[in-house]
């Protein structure tokens, strides 16, 4: 019972061991694909694109949209953003004309007639 009980508290710490080690090998290996330029997320939420990177006060200067800059400690990014075409936003050539009503942004920009046409028909159902 005693060897049994020992074996089982081996096992319980070579698992624990293991997999800080296995965390330990995929945070250095995020952390090396880190350079300016590329899109990352923060442990907070926050999405943005990597501008430079001060290796001494484990900084990292962000730019969340364009002119907006922020300095994260380097462990607050936690995840590299890999996007792929299919989930690239779209933006149309015209984005003045996309307005924002207060729940919901436009998946894509319209021309007059078609928003003119798209409101007529919603009225129509309403009625």
């Amino acid at each position: 019972m005693t060897i049994l009980l020992f074996v089982m508290l081996g096992l319980f710490v070579f698992m624990m061991f293991r997999r800080n080690k296995k965390t330990q090998q995929q945070q250095a290996a995020m952390q090396s694909k880190f350079a300016p330029g590329v899109d990352i997320m923060t442990s907070f939420g926050l999405f943005g694109r990597i501008v430079s990177i001060d290796e001494a006060e484990n900084k990292v200067v962000i730019e969340l949209s364009p002119g907006i800059e922020a300095t994260v400690h380097r462990q607050a990014v936690t995840k590299v953003v890999e996007a792929t075409p299919e989930e690239a936003p779209v933006v149309p050539d015209d984005a003045s004309s996309l307005t924002w009503t207060g729940t919901e942004l436009p998946r894509t920009a319209e021309t007059p007639d078609e928003t003119i046409a798209r409101l007529n028909k919603e009225d129509k159902k309403d009625n």
